[in-house]
């Protein structure tokens, strides 16, 4: 049964082919035997909009694609109930590949992507404006390939700023200052990219939280900061809250940011605008996809929102356990 909101749109300006390889044991030169092979669509936007429409909202990915790997992932994408914009690129679609050992330790070997022309780079931004009408949310996700200007989001934030809704933000480095400068409604940086963002280690929940708090003075309208299994950080105008939940046998992590993102705004909307509650929906969506293997993205049967805790004044010197 579909959620009772507005489409939501997902925009990945660098897709990939993710294929996600589970081995005994990882060794540098040696020969390794899977146990297990996932291949799945991929990108920040693609697995946002996936876990999206896993849960009964509505859902529309907006992606470049050009090759025969961009063909295969229209292909994979069609598995699934989201409305896919496909823009067309001469180049190919990324192929990604992460191998995961038994203790979820994941290995990540990204490509860059292919180089969009200019006239590609405009193709996809009109896109996201024509697709972006009467949408709820667009979510703008993932880096940007070669060829794109890193002011890409920022131009995009801004364009949408005279529209009735709402804009976030999930990327990171230049992408992401120039990003949070245009006034995103959120921004939702892991640690590392948080700990980027501002030019300092953040060792504890407390500086995570003063980094939020300097990205908002900067332009954000709220932050979601995915710490892993620390959980997440929500600091908006008026709340601070932290939140996390357990996780009985972690498998993956790969894509579960993007889960915590898709919970957020369904738990935003779902509920009227809490930001508590989306934290909940946030943080038991991305316990749930830790818990599957490769870029799985939970269903409802997967979630367990009663097991999250909230906690509205956090521990500011508890120091962080880092993203594993």
């Amino acid at each position: 049964m579909e959620v009772a909101v507005s489409v939501i749109v997902t925009v990945t300006a660098n897709p990939s082919i993710d294929r996600t390889v589970e081995v005994g044991a990882l060794v540098r030169g040696g020969l390794h035997r899977a146990t297990a092979v996932h291949i799945q669509p991929g990108g920040k936007g693609i697995n946002v909009a996936r876990a999206l429409v896993c849960n009964g909202v509505k859902a529309r990915a907006v992606v470049p694609a050009g090759g025969a790997e961009g063909e295969q992932l229209i292909s994979l994408l069609s598995g699934y109930s989201i409305d896919v914009v496909r823009v067309p690129t001469l180049g190919p679609v990324r192929m990604n590949v992460s191998v995961i050992e038994p203790d979820a330790t994941v290995t990540k070997l990204n490509e860059p992507g292919a180089r969009l022309t200019d006239d590609e780079n405009t193709a996809l931004a009109d896109a996201v404006i024509t697709a972006s009408h009467n949408a709820s949310c667009v979510i703008l996700a993932g880096s940007l390939p070669p060829g794109v200007r890193d002011d890409f989001y920022a131009d995009l934030v801004n364009r949408l700023s005279g529209e009735d809704t709402r804009v976030v933000v999930d990327t990171s480095g230049p992408a992401l200052r120039a990003a949070v400068a245009a006034g995103p409604a959120l921004i939702k940086p892991n640690h590392h990219e948080l700990e980027e963002a501002v030019g300092r280690p953040l060792p504890t929940l407390g500086h995570v939280v003063e980094a939020a708090r300097e990205l908002r003075s900067l332009g954000a309208g709220a932050v979601l900061a995915s710490l892993g299994r620390d959980g997440a950080v929500l600091v908006a105008e008026d709340d601070t809250w932290h939140a996390e939940a357990p996780v009985v046998l972690a498998r993956s992590s790969v894509g579960a940011g993007d889960a915590m993102l898709a919970g957020f705004i369904a738990g935003f909307a779902t509920g009227g605008g809490d930001g508590r509650e989306a934290l909940v929906s946030a943080v038991a969506w991305g316990a749930a996809a830790v818990s599957l293997p490769g870029s799985t993205m939970p269903r409802p049967d997967d979630l367990h929102p009663h097991l999250v805790e909230v906690h509205p004044l956090i521990d500011a010197g508890r120091e962080l356990r880092g993203d594993n």
